[in-house]
């Protein structure tokens, strides 16, 4: 027979419980919310308002009215006016923007003609969602709107005045594990760099072995960097083992240089060991440990464009997103690995991450003097 009275008691015990262990309550609370918020505002599988280039070698009324007919399709926003084709180049590969529009010499011309001159568009299709849309709608917008804007009669507008060309660079095909594996790269390396380290100083503490080590004429600086250090070394292998089955199983080409992904993977790796560190100064067991790592890991893996196009993100997500070390990781990958980027188009990223690096280091380091305290 089951005593209610004891079974009462049983969960009172463990609402009381509950509330004193508060990160775990704030977890059951926050991880809902956020899913809710994050699915609900900011993740958009239609993107619009997508960051153009455009460069044009001749200035007319037509190529104001092509322009104006991009930005009324609202899948285009021209951010940026290049001035050559190397320097849009650099921009796409650079990911700074996702569409460059070439408007050649002659162009109007060409139309008044009826030569159906070409109206040159190139994509990034590393992100095959992000771009597929705003391809298909391109020609019958733009088109139509210049077909308007220059006051042809009805019959004609059936007439192509000029021929779009399209370009989609980097994964022509738009197959789908040229995009996913490279992201898999840094999500997989985040995961478990966060959870090795955020186990390590509350794994100490609660085998008693931390005493031990604080009587050690040691620093705190050294203790984390002595720490850290091996798994430096283990995220590298995983690292190496991703990138050698993404070539031997899914065919991803590593068109830039190996040299230069390990070395900005190693730096991906450090940044990430030294959050999860800060968050094992934090946690007074293993298992807060644990949930702190996830609800890092859970807006890590919504905003930094890996599952869904970030260029679709409200603002205020793209600013929360720019914050996070995968984000910027994911655009290395993809850029060394599909673009064959260089570090002179990733040293945005690559800043961001050495920056958020030191910050972490930082906090963990004063953060572990004040548990010593």
């Amino acid at each position: 027979m089951i005593d209610l009275s004891r079974t009462l008691a049983m969960l009172i015990k463990e609402f009381v419980q509950l509330r004193r262990d508060r990160l775990t309550f704030s977890t059951m609370i926050f991880i809902p919310v956020v899913q809710l918020l994050l699915f609900g505002y900011a993740i958009n599988t239609t993107p619009r308002h997508l960051p153009t280039a455009v460069l044009v070698h001749e200035e007319n009324d037509l190529t104001r009215s092509v322009l104006a007919a991009l930005g009324n399709t609202s899948y285009f926003s021209v951010t940026r006016i290049a001035r050559s084709e190397a320097e849009m180049d650099h921009w796409m590969r650079s990911g700074e923007v996702l569409f460059g529009v070439e408007i050649p010499a002659g162009f109007e011309r060409g139309v008044r003609r009826g030569d159906r001159p070409a109206l040159l568009v190139a994509a990034d299709a590393s992100d095959p969602v992000a771009a597929g849309t705003a391809l298909a709608a391109l020609e019958g917008i733009v088109q139509t709107a210049l077909v308007r804007d220059r006051g042809l009669p009805e019959s004609i507008q059936s007439v192509p005045a000029f021929e779009i060309r399209q370009h989609r660079r980097y994964n022509p095909a738009a197959v789908t594990s040229l995009n996913i594996v490279p992201g898999l790269l840094g999500t997989i390396l985040t995961m478990t760099m966060l959870i090795f380290t955020a186990l390590s100083v509350t794994r100490e503490i609660e085998r008693g072995t931390m005493e031990s080590l604080l009587s050690m004429p040691i620093r705190p600086l050294e203790i984390m960097l002595g720490k850290i250090a091996p798994y430096v070394l283990i995220g590298f292998l995983q690292a190496a083992l991703i990138l050698v089955l993404a070539v031997l199983l899914f065919r991803v080409p590593i068109e830039g240089s190996v040299l230069l992904l390990s070395g900005l993977s190693t730096l991906f790796i450090a940044t990430n060991l030294s959050i999860g560190y800060t968050f094992s100064t934090i946690a007074q067991n293993q298992l807060q440990a644990v949930q702190m790592s996830f609800m890092f890991f859970l807006p890590n893996i919504l905003l930094s464009g890996f599952m869904f196009p970030y260029a679709g993100m409200p603002g205020w997500a793209q600013v929360i997103g720019e914050l996070l070390p995968l984000t910027h990781y994911i655009r290395i990958v993809r850029g060394i690995m599909l673009k064959g980027a260089s570090l002179y188009d990733l040293h945005i990223d690559a800043a961001a991450l050495a920056g958020l690096m030191l910050l972490a280091m930082t906090l963990a380091v004063r953060r572990f003097r004040t548990t010593l305290d």
